[in-house]
């Protein structure tokens, strides 16, 4: 497997969990959350999967999938709490990873 893979998602990870408000932004020691960020790099991480579909390791594949699993079920469950949080139980979100339209 090759490690600059590896840390290429690892990296992306990190910083989506950041935008979710899961961990401390480094910089400031404070949780902060940003959904829009957050999408974008589980957009970037499916674009990152689509592209490299039949050229990875199965370990390679095993990390990105795993990577993005856990990122889209926390995006929903954040993106859900912020609904019910800020009373817009009907109002226009950020789209969910996964259901954007992609072009052929």
């Amino acid at each position: 497997m090759d490690d600059r893979f590896e840390f290429l998602v690892g990296f992306l990870t990190a910083w989506a969990w950041q935008a979710l408000g899961k961990v401390p932004n480094p910089a400031t020691g404070r949780t902060e959350q940003h959904l829009e960020t957050a999408r974008r790099i589980i957009d970037v991480l499916e674009m990152i999967e689509t592209k490299t579909a039949g050229n990875l390791s199965p370990d390679e594949g095993r990390i990105l999938e795993q990577a993005l699993t856990d990122l889209r079920l926390n995006y929903v469950d954040e993106l859900k709490g912020a609904e019910t949080h800020d009373g817009k139980h009907g109002a226009q979100t950020p789209e969910t990873p996964g259901e954007t339209e992609k072009p052929s």
